[in-house]
């Protein structure tokens, strides 16, 4: 084996490209596959690593058994290297391989990604078109009219049906975000001025988080919404329920508590933010409500909601909080989410 070190290469790097090859595939790198393009990511992800192991490795063992055959000796600092020419074979297929291994990994992430992007087939459940809009820190979804009946719905939260397409148009009203499900495998910029699209098919019930894998402003770490992915009924009901007002005309002050407590707990979102006692809410994101909204108006409240920046709790930044309640909850809704805060609270 002494005289044959380049047998000694390709035996050191056989193994260790099992190795590689073994650790990456064992690997989770990914979270809990929640959709069907993701499958299709992580079979990329995974022929990536086949492939691009072993060429690490063939280069790392070049370079280290080069290091070892020629190192400088004692006695050889002022000698010159030994007369290497060129060998054109060689060149050609360190030059040809590379190429063709590329061009193949374009060629299948090209269809992969393609195939992620195809509308649905005719006979297939109708593709479900939802607008994402990104914002200093909040994402708002809306369902179109023929989705959520009778007129369009903005929530800050998203629920989808299991097994439906859907497309999502994204842009952003400030900055630069990114709309991201870890979940589905899929993300993409939200781009002021301009509307990106990607589709995903949720495969798997469940709740998920969304992000801003954008780095946005201070408060880019609080940027985050929640998805719901529910069977079709489910998604119907929820649908049904959002555009009925809060509470009735003529609620009693106890209807209509019940009802904001619904709204604080629901799609809002708000629990997610805040700690609330009465609510069993433990958010720590945004203020303790048990503690800052003591002794408050309701004239106070509504402010609090649909313009948070304009009275700011000690130890808070600006814009924090979401500036778009007052577009996403209607006023019978707000009125109800002021009567419950006012009736948790004091």
């Amino acid at each position: 084996m002494r005289g044959r070190p380049v047998l000694v290469m390709v035996i050191a790097g056989v193994v260790a490209s099992a190795i590689g090859i073994a650790l990456g595939l064992t690997i989770h790198w990914f979270p809990t596959e929640a959709s069907t393009q993701l499958g299709d990511i992580k079979t990329l992800y995974d022929v990536i690593i086949i492939v691009s192991v072993p060429v690490f490795v063939l280069v790392m063992t070049v370079v280290i058994g080069a290091v070892v055959r020629f190192r400088m000796r004692p006695g050889q600092e002022d000698q010159d290297g030994p007369p290497i020419h060129g060998n054109t074979k060689l060149e050609v297929l360190w030059t040809a391989v590379p190429a063709a291994l590329i061009l193949g990994l374009c060629a299948y992430s090209y269809v992969v990604l393609r195939d992620a992007e195809r509308a649905p087939a005719a006979t297939a459940p109708k593709e479900i078109n939802i607008a994402v809009k990104g914002q200093q820190f909040a994402w708002t979804f809306t369902y179109p009219k023929d989705v959520a009946g009778g007129k369009a719905l903005s929530t800050t939260e998203l629920v989808l049906p299991e097994g439906r397409s859907v497309k999502f148009d994204i842009n952003s009203e400030d900055v630069l975000h990114d709309f991201w499900v870890p979940e589905f495998g899929m993300k993409i910029d939200a781009v002021p001025g301009i509307t990106t699209h990607y589709r995903i098919t949720p495969n798997r019930l469940g709740t998920y988080p969304v992000v801003c894998a954008e780095l946005c402003g201070l408060g880019h770490s609080v940027m985050r919404s929640t998805v719901h992915v529910v069977t079709e009924p489910q998604f119907k009901k929820w649908l049904g329920g959002q555009n009925k007002p809060a509470a009735p005309q003529g609620a009693s002050p106890a209807q209509l508590a019940a009802a904001g407590k619904q709204i604080f707990t629901g799609a809002s979102g708000c629990s997610g933010c805040h700690t609330l006692s009465d609510a069993g809410a433990t958010g720590q994101i945004g203020p303790n409500l048990d503690q800052v909204l003591k002794g408050q108006s309701d004239a106070m409240l509504h402010q609090d909601i649909v313009d948070p920046n304009a009275a700011i709790a000690k130890g808070y930044g600006p814009n924090i909080m979401p500036q778009n309640f007052g577009q996403t909850l209607s006023e019978s809704d707000l009125n109800a989410l002021v009567a419950y805060l006012k009736e948790a609270t004091q």
